[in-house]
Parts: C-alpha cells; structure tokens; sequence
C-alpha cells in the first residue's frame, strides 16, 4: 500500500492522498510526526506536501499546530452526493419531527454502510454513525436492512469475511447472521441493540429502487432504555421509506450510483 511505504515509486497525488486518507478513519487533529508514522512516508516529504495543501485549504493547523482537515476541502466535500441528500433531507426531517428520535439513511458501499444524512435533536443517545462515516453492516439495523435484501453472492460475500465484534452484543457469526437476515427479510425491518455502541439500540427499514432492487436502509436509534418503544415507530418509518422511493425515482441514474469506496493509492 501506498499509504505505508516510502517507496520511490509512488506519484505526487498517491503521496497527498496517503497524507489524507490519515484523517479519514478519524477527524481529531493530528501531530506532524502522527502523520508521518500513519502515512509512512518521511518527515521532509510530509513537511513540504502540507505546506501545500494548507496553502490551499485542504488541511489547517490548530493552536497546537497539529493537522485536521480545513474547511476548503469540507466545502468541496458537500458537492458528493448532493441530489441524493437533497432528496432524502426534508423526509429524514419529518421523521425526526413525527418521532423525536435521531433518524438516518444510509447505503452499502462494499461490506460496510456509508451514512448520506442524519437528522437528531438534543436528547443525548450514544451515536456511532456521523454523516459521511462507516459502519460494518453485519452490526447495524440500517447494514441488515439493506443486506437481508441484497443478491445471494452479496450476502456470502459480506458473511464469507470477518466480521468485527464492536461490543459483547455484536453478532458476527455467520450461520446466526444468516437466520437474522431471513427474519428481516420475512417482517421487512431489522433491529440492533448495543452490537456497535453501548447504550443504544435501532430500528430500520429497506428503501427500494424503482425496479425493485434495494438501494437503501432508513432508520432511527433510541436509547436501550427506551428499547421497548422501537416498534412502534414502524408504521412512520414504512411510509417515510415509501415516500423516500418516490423521490429518488426522479434522480438520473448517476446519483443513485456512488463510487465505490477509496481506497489507499497503491504502489506503482
């Protein structure tokens, strides 16, 4: 990998995009010497590319004088899936205002889920998914949702790999996972309590496309406190996804197509 060797061959833009994929596992600020380390590449060469870069606005430096990403390179960020945002905003809103729960949407993206928007208030509730993170699908409502209805090789592939255990509650064996996915195949939603965050638990639903294939999975997360009140926000969160197919039916193709998942450059 690129991104953990000083090996000469690697080109200008595999170098700056090693010293940016540093921040993206994590967003806090991070030492020149961190950077260094993360990236692999040497102190001179990671000196001299940030120079550049904050120059430009893609990092900036904080009091301490530690890295973090700099508002230019959010503001780019904003244009990557923008229509589908756009689409599924102003529906995650009325969920959230009918509901009172912190709601999101999210898509697969290889075997993880990538969370397009996320809605919530200011009832404090563990959260895991941030906007524009990953989370492992085996492990989250909105992943199963999504994956009890995708392709058989898709579901082997997911199952086939490791599957992290983020907390004492994560199911990660494949043959239980397999029973959970035709369970929330046959009732048409998927549950999670506490098998990515502790003291939290979620509800989720499929979003389909207009030919029927599965695009997405809509959810909401509560407290496990208040675990025994998921279900009956059921019905709001059907007819939310319903109302979420409509929309994205009149997204050109494009939209509805988001890159697969970057990986690091690899040596060249």
């Amino acid at each position: 990998m690129a991104g953990r060797t000083t090996s000469p061959g690697q080109t200008v833009t595999s170098r700056v995009l090693s010293l940016l994929a540093v921040f993206e596992s994590s967003p806090s600020a991070r030492t020149l010497s961190e950077i260094c380390a993360e990236s692999g590449l040497p102190q001179s060469t990671v000196h001299r590319l940030l120079g550049e870069l904050e120059e430009w606005g893609a990092v900036q430096r904080d009091a301490r004088g530690r890295y973090q990403i700099g508002l230019r390179l959010w503001e780019l960020g904003q244009h990557a899936g923008r229509q589908l945002r756009d689409v599924v905003r102003p529906y995650l809103q009325d969920l959230f205002g009918l509901t009172q729960e912190t709601a999101h949407f999210a898509i697969r993206d290889g075997a993880d889920v990538l969370y397009i928007d996320r809605v919530y208030g200011s009832r404090r509730v563990p959260q895991a998914s941030r906007v524009g993170g990953r989370l492992p699908m085996h492990a989250t409502a909105v992943g199963r949702a999504i994956l009890a209805f995708e392709d058989g090789w898709v579901r082997d592939a997911v199952l086939g790999a490791a599957l992290v255990q983020r907390t004492p509650f994560t199911k990660a064996d494949p043959e239980q996972l397999r029973k959970e996915l035709d369970k929330v195949r046959g009732q048409g939603f998927a549950v999670a309590s506490e098998e990515v965050r502790l003291g939290s638990c979620s509800l989720a639903v499929p979003v389909f496309q207009a030919d029927g294939r599965i695009f997405g999975g809509l959810g909401i997360v509560l407290p496990t406190s208040r675990a025994h009140q998921l279900e009956r926000n059921l019905p709001i969160l059907l007819g939310t996804a319903e109302r979420i197919q409509a929309g994205i039916a009149h997204l050109p193709k494009a939209a509805l197509q988001p890159a697969a998942r970057a990986r690091k450059p690899q040596q060249t």
